[in-house]
């Protein structure tokens, strides 16, 4: 409002301005031309004279336009005080829309809520009276329709609802449940009674001879397992009835099954099995039988201490099918056998276990009680076999086989997630470790209190080592899960005492170079033997990187191995080299004690030590060749260890060239010269190592 009025005001002083202004101008004119001002004034006078009579005259002129225009005003006064009024009226019809609006959106929000809250109790009464109620359909299905049609089970679930449902509306005191108790009752008492019937019938025909019960069993997971949930829910003792027969009958089933399997079985087992009379250190020749049997034993003893073919009970063999007793031509080992009859028991307990928890609605402890009440006769029986055999069993080879089985198929059940069997594995461990180091103490001392010396003189190896070399490359080889620490001990044990034993046989030998071969003879026999099983295990293994490394006894034997060798090397030199070999180190011995210059002064010995080594080297090299080739019966050890012969040779020549004065240096044979001589004796066996 003040901002209006000062810009009139700015208006106003700015015309009196111009008007002044205006003024000043024509007075200047005025006085500029030397008009007299009145007579001026007359004429200006008359200038608005004439001007307003000419205005009047245009005024009347246009007066029927000015008055056309007056009336149009009016009109449009008139127009716009009514659409004032209109719109007045309009605005008040507004304001009244608005309030009758505010008023519907609150009843409609109301009837919202009136309809949500209806719909809500809707639903709940009719769920509430289709819960309640019992119909004619499901009257009919429970009374007329046969168990095993799927109008029946379908039924039966609807009646399991009903029946929860109208307990919990009991005890919530509903008057509603009273129209309907006894019709659920009697429905409840007939459903029951029909399915009790079929179950029992079902479990009837487990114990028909001959039976496969697995495939009642799959219909009675598969299609029923809706009955024993409903007998559970509502008849807890007629579930019990159920659950006791098929309990009783399956013990039975599995029971008979079970022995009339392992007796089939136990008649295609070798009948000529390991006595204490196979120890590992019982000669050969010694007499087996009674009073009347005293023949010599004509059974293979080598395949009582080798693991050969039966090893593959642990491997191809371990998840074969089982042993059908009269499609089985050949006789059998225990371990087979065994295998055959704990991988059986292995896929009918597990698939048993799982069927037990699934139809039977049981977890955790009582799994396992009722699993051990439906196989516990069975699981005794297996366990009392496996004792029977191991009390009279002296097949080390065969029980350790028996425990690797345990062990896998232990691993098998652990990856199943399945525990029933794990009592089971570890009841038949505790019957095999303990024979095991039992018939291992029986190996132990009767290699140590073995006679050595009613045993012949010979180079070659001893059947007692070929004996432990195949025992304990078996043991190694099934020892994929460290076994218990009194057998690790006991195997070390036999290995000490076959040492002792062929360092007993070598002492009889009169010369020590008839020990050294001996004694490598047999060392690298038993080295050869864990090589060979290595090299067969690693071709089966998926990594042959992963295997173990040599165990501390297969290690010892290598250094003993290593120590005899380079002995007897030694021995060998010494009828063609021995004086040029003392010469070295007593020369070597000198140097070391700064004392060199003592040895050149004995120049005519150096001398004859030089003279001594290039006459006879060529002759002993043909000498060594016959010699060292024929001691051992293995090609690749003799070559091996001649070869170690002659590299120690040259070994000695640098050593005499070192220690001998210049003199002395320029007599002796060239290394050129011995190196192209020993290459005449090289084989295939060698490698190209002797340069220097």
């Amino acid at each position: 409002m003040e901002t209006s009025v000062s810009g009139e005001r700015v208006e106003e002083d700015s015309a009196l301005t111009d008007h002044s202004a205006l003024d000043d101008e024509v007075l200047q004119k005025i006085l500029q031309s030397g008009m007299d001002l009145r007579r001026y004034c007359k004429q200006v006078e008359g200038d608005l004279l004439r001007a307003e009579n000419h205005s009047i005259e245009d005024y009347i002129k246009e007066s029927a336009n000015i008055a056309s225009l007056h009336n149009q005003i009016s009109d449009c006064d008139n127009i716009l005080e009514r659409m004032e009024g209109i719109l007045e009226g309009f605005q008040t019809h507004l304001s009244s829309i608005n309030t009758e609006m505010v008023q519907l959106q609150r009843r409609s929000a109301k009837m919202t809520q009136q309809l949500s809250n209806r719909l809500a109790v809707r639903a709940t009464l009719s769920q509430f009276v289709d819960d309640i109620t019992v119909s004619e359909q499901l009257i009919s299905s429970i009374c007329d329709a046969s168990v095993t049609e799927p109008e029946f089970g379908a039924a039966l679930r609807e009646l399991g609802h009903k029946t929860s449902f109208a307990k919990e509306q009991s005890y919530r005191d509903s008057r509603s449940v009273l129209d309907v108790r006894d019709p659920l009752e009697h429905l409840r008492v007939k459903a029951v009674t029909k399915v009790r019937v079929f179950l029992l019938e079902q479990v009837f025909k487990l114990r028909k001879s001959m039976a496969n019960f697995q495939v009642p069993q799959d219909n009675l997971l598969s299609k029923y397992k809706i009955f024993y949930e409903f007998l559970l829910a509502n008849e807890r003792s007629a579930a019990q009835e159920v659950c006791v027969e098929y309990i009783e009958t399956m013990g039975k089933v599995y029971y008979s099954y079970f022995k009339a399997y392992i007796s089939r079985l136990m008649k295609l087992q070798y009948d000529d099995n390991p006595s204490k009379d196979d120890l590992m250190g019982v000669s050969e020749n010694v007499a087996r039988g009674g009073l009347f049997q005293s023949r010599t034993s004509l059974k293979n003893r080598g395949a009582v201490f080798s693991l050969g073919t039966r090893g593959e009970v642990l491997g191809a063999g371990l998840k074969a099918p089982i042993i059908v007793p009269h499609a089985a031509g050949n006789k059998l080992p225990y371990e087979t056998i065994f295998r055959s009859v704990q991988f059986a028991l292995l896929e009918n307990g597990c698939r048993e276990f799982i069927f037990l928890k699934e139809f039977f609605v049981v977890q955790g402890n009582a799994a396992f009680d009722m699993f051990n009440q439906v196989l516990g006769m069975t699981l005794g029986m297996l366990q009392k076999n496996l004792d029977n055999y191991a009390a009279d069993s002296y097949d080390a080879i065969g029980l350790m086989l028996c425990a690797n089985i345990c062990l896998k198929y232990k691993s098998i059940c652990q990856e199943r997630s399945i525990a029933a069997l794990d009592t089971h594995w570890s009841a038949l461990l505790a019957f095999i470790w303990p024979r095991l180091e039992h018939v291992l103490r029986l190996h132990v001392q009767s290699v140590k209190q073995l006679d050595t010396s009613k045993f012949n003189r010979e180079l070659r190896p001893h059947y007692i080592t070929r004996r432990f070399a195949e025992f304990s490359a078996a043991m190694e080889f099934m020892s994929e899960t460290p076994p218990p620490e009194p057998v690790h001990r006991l195997m070390s044990q036999l290995s000490e005492e076959v040492e002792c034993m062929l360092l007993r046989i070598a002492a009889a030998f009169p010369q020590r170079k008839e020990q050294l071969v001996f004694l490598i003879n047999n060392l690298d026999l038993i080295l050869s033997v864990h090589a060979e099983h290595s090299r067969e295990q690693g071709a089966t293994a998926k990594d042959a990187a992963a295997r173990e490394e040599p165990k501390r006894e297969i290690i010892g034997f290598q250094e003993h191995l290593s120590q005899r060798s380079a002995e007897y090397v030694e021995e060998v030199l010494r009828p063609h080299f021995g004086a040029v070999m003392q010469f070295v180190k007593e020369g070597e011995a000198l140097a070391a004690k700064g004392q060199a210059d003592q040895l050149r002064q004995q120049e005519t010995k150096c001398m004859d030590m030089a003279h001594k080594f290039s006459v006879c080297w060529r002759g002993a090299l043909e000498k060594l060749s016959k010699e060292v080739l024929p001691s051992f019966p293995s090609l690749l050890t003799g070559s091996q260890l001649f070869q170690l012969t002659l590299t120690t040779l040259v070994t000695y020549h640098q050593r005499l060239y070192a220690v001998l004065p210049p003199s002395a240096q320029a007599t002796l044979a060239n290394k050129h010269q011995l190196m192209v001589e020993i290459k005449k004796y090289k084989t295939n066996f060698w490698s190209d190592n002797l340069k220097s």
